[in-house]
């Protein structure tokens, strides 16, 4: 009888031991899961991101090379992407935004994504790479206006985000 209690016991065990090491690879197999998850909504957001600076450059017809070197010093600092995957993306986003109606599929990713500090900091960008080239056009203030909106942000948002990027260029 104890025998058998043993026996009974020490399978218990063994199978309480398998049980909890497949849980615990299946925890980890999710976390990693997860993990990835977080880094293509990352990647998706950089993108929309991208979408939107290049519009913003665009939006007065132009695009400057010292443009392009803003939106790259962007990705650069803030994201901390290397110079060939800037240029990737923005090859990638460049064709993207051209399949694309218009731009509110990109800010509704931003604003499912991104808190509202962060989206003010998209907002700063665009204002960046509208005064790289000194001069503010009428339809790239229009764009920055448009963007704040579909953002989600007051216009006292876009204000603050203006004097910031002047500031930060002068």
């Amino acid at each position: 009888m104890l025998e058998e209690f043993l026996e009974v016991s020490l399978r218990t065990e063994e199978e309480s031991t398998e049980m909890f090491n497949l849980k615990k690879r299946l925890l980890k197999r999710v976390t990693t899961d997860l993990d990835s998850q977080e880094r293509d909504e990352s990647e998706r957001v950089q993108m929309a991101t991208c979408v939107i600076l290049l519009e913003v450059a665009r939006s007065d017809d132009e695009f400057s090379t010292i443009e392009k070197a803003t939106i790259e010093a962007i990705f650069k600092k803030d994201f901390g992407i290397s110079a060939e995957a800037i240029e990737e993306m923005m090859e990638i986003a460049k064709r993207k935004r051209e399949e694309s109606i218009d731009v509110w599929e990109f800010t509704h990713l931003i604003n499912e994504n991104y808190s509202k500090e962060e989206k003010k900091k998209i907002v700063e960008a665009a204002w960046k790479v509208i005064y790289a080239d000194d001069r503010l056009h009428g339809y790239e203030d229009h764009f920055v206006h448009k963007l704040a909106t579909l953002l989600q942000l007051r216009h006292s948002d876009l204000i603050e985000a203006k004097l910031k990027a002047k500031h930060e260029k002068s």
